[in-house]
């Protein structure tokens, strides 16, 4: 959210005439707040605990939708426990980790939510991810067994022999009604659904052991250091989550909350989950998302909210108007990465009445939520945080003469840090190294100690604020953290490429930014028409979709600073305009199997928004 205007400052005027909306929140909202924050590290918490009481308010109601299955309260919670037997059953225990590989389906929620009720963390791995990164994901967290759906077993299969894991625990779930039909496992698989068949259905007795201390999941986030970065989601941290943003949604039982993200981030699995969880009302799963079955899917559903991210967004905004764009009733929606300039676009053009824009980092400890329902906003914070002023070029917070760093006015833009305390800690990463490198430490005053997020934000007033950028290297892109480390690394298998350089670039009217490459050949080599295609193919292998460069600039050398950096500040700049440099530039088109050239008249339309990256 780069762009401000007058109108988005808030001041005392404007939150009072949301009072009256607000007011018939606040009993949901005022449950919500006393259990987020009456909670401590030791007292017992988290999604079992959360969950089991959903059960008790609404047994027979849905819980789970999925295609054309349905599970009640009671059977997602039966399901559940028997998984959770069966694993205390092999000797797990609190604190061991699990790695679940598993698209979004039943299959998985049913794992992960009895994964919470032991006290076993739940490692979230990318569906998407192959090779070398899945391998790294896997065994970074050390886990005693690992979950994988046969859609996924492939990319398994490929890195087995370089997992740290035993033979007998690779357990296996159909890619199918399991419930009622268990298929029979590969070899070298325990087929999960079979094995958890005479386990009893009653609830685990551990469910009430768990602290909000202990970790409930592990959620992968792309660091500048290349590989994926394991980020501990503590069940104190759910908590919290669910007593704010979950309760801020106020559905009841009878809403349905539409959701087609991936449920291994943390919008999916917590934000929208805690919403459904906190009313008990119904969770409506898509595998993946799908623009032409939005809308259908919600009407099949009878959706009345949806979960989001920008780049859904974008592409519902994208499509052609229909029938279905108000045969539906959805009022409520709930997400991040909302562009001013659709905001109002898409409630008019959707009858959506309230976006419960917000912000949180898996790792972080400082969250907004839109709960007075402002445009352009990522809402409301009740954590303690400050917008501190940030010199772009030293790439570091300003400090003044006696070294306290200073805060922005209303209306300006600075870095995002989030104040650590018993209340709101900072669960951190699994590399100690990198928590290190995100604490502040005397920023104010002698001993205080913040988190930096990173991120660049606008202070617009009563404690709101807007999104702007992302610092660092790392950039988003189709709701993915891109790490450029890590595909510089990747496109070097390359034979030709000897050095690549990677950094985002912006396209018009997308969200995030689109990866592009400076890549160095090696000595006398060329690229002919036969690599553009071979290049791709040779991406695929190594990174997901998201993460393989849409644009490659062909350079004779790196150009680097003094302290040997790159110079990419003037790469961003220049970007994929074939008028800005002598350099050979490609271009990966839309549902193309091979890169091309970049010509002036595919510039222009791009610019013109004629390709829907």
């Amino acid at each position: 959210m780069s762009q401000t205007t007058q109108s988005d400052l808030i001041g005392i005027t404007d939150v009072a005439a949301k009072i009256p909306q607000f007011i018939g929140k606040l009993p949901h909202l005022v449950t919500g707040l006393k259990q987020a924050y009456l909670r401590t590290p030791n007292s017992p918490a988290g999604l079992g605990i959360a969950f089991e009481k959903a059960v008790k308010r609404n047994p027979h109601g849905y819980a789970l939708l999925f295609e054309e299955q349905k599970y009640t309260y009671q059977q997602l919670n039966d399901w559940a426990n028997q998984i959770g037997h069966y694993y205390l059953s092999i000797g797990a225990q609190k604190g061991d980790v699990i790695a679940v590989m598993v698209e979004n389906r039943p299959e998985l929620v049913a794992s992960v939510l009895a994964l919470a009720k032991i006290g076993v963390t739940a490692a979230l791995v990318n569906t998407s991810q192959v090779g070398k990164v899945l391998a790294h994901s896997i065994n970074l967290v050390n886990p005693i067994a690992l979950i994988v759906g046969e859609e996924c077993r492939k990319a398994v299969d490929e890195i087995r022999q370089e997992l740290n894991l035993p033979e007998q625990r690779f357990y296996w779930f159909a890619d199918q009604e399991t419930r009622q039909d268990a298929g029979t496992a590969p070899a070298q698989y325990l087929n999960l659904a079979n094995e958890i068949i005479t386990f009893p259905t009653f609830n685990t007795p551990t469910t009430h052991s768990v602290k909000g201390k202990d970790g409930l999941f592990y959620i992968y986030t792309s660091g500048t250091t290349g590989l994926p970065k394991a980020v501990i989601f503590t069940h104190s941290r759910w908590t919290l989550a669910y007593g704010t943003y979950g309760h801020v949604l106020d559905l009841n039982s009878d809403d349905v909350m539409y959701v087609t993200l991936p449920l291994y981030h943390a919008t999916g699995i917590v934000v929208c989950w805690c919403g459904v969880i906190a009313s008990s009302a119904t969770l409506a799963l898509r595998r993946k998302y799908s623009t032409s079955a939005f809308w259908k899917d919600v009407q099949k559903f009878n959706a009345s909210a949806i979960g989001y991210v920008g780049e859904l967004c974008r592409y519902l905004m994208d499509a052609p108007a229909s029938e279905l764009d108000h045969a539906h009733r959805v009022k409520k929606m709930i997400g991040n990465g909302m562009r001013p300039n659709i905001w109002d676009k898409f409630k008019q053009r959707f009858g959506v009445e309230e976006v419960l824009e917000l912000y949180a980092s898996s790792e972080g400890n400082v969250g907004f939520s839109n709960v007075f329902n402002f445009d352009n906003t990522v809402g409301f914070s009740p954590t303690p945080y400050a917008i501190v002023q940030f010199d772009k070029e030293k790439n570091e917070p300003i400090r003044d003469a006696h070294g306290w760093c200073q805060k922005v006015s209303k209306g300006e833009v600075g870095l995002l840090i989030g104040k650590i305390t018993r209340r709101s800690p900072f669960d951190g990463y699994t590399d100690p190294e990198k928590n290190k490198s995100v604490i502040m430490s005397n920023v104010f005053k002698n001993g205080d100690a913040y988190f930096n997020t990173g991120d660049l934000v606008r202070d617009i007033g009563f404690r709101h604020a807007q999104f702007v950028d992302r610092l660092g290297d790392t950039f988003r892109w189709k709701g993915e953290n891109v790490s450029t480390t890590e595909v510089e690394n990747m496109l070097c298998e390359y034979p030709k490429i000897v050095e690549a350089v990677v950094y985002g670039v912006e396209i018009p009217h997308t969200n995030g930014r689109a990866g592009m490459a400076a890549i160095t050949l090696a000595e006398q080599a060329q690229l002919n028409e036969q690599d553009l295609q071979a290049m791709l193919s040779c991406f695929k292998k190594s990174l997901p979709a998201y993460a393989i460069p849409v644009f490659l600039r062909v350079q004779k050398q790196v150009e680097t600073t003094g302290t040997f950096k790159y110079q990419k500040n003037k790469l961003k700049e220049q970007a994929f305009n074939p008028e800005k440099t002598d350099e050979q530039i490609l271009v990966l088109l839309p549902n193309s199997s091979a890169y091309c050239h970049m010509s002036t008249e595919i510039y222009s339309n791009i610019q013109q928004y004629q390709y829907r990256f």
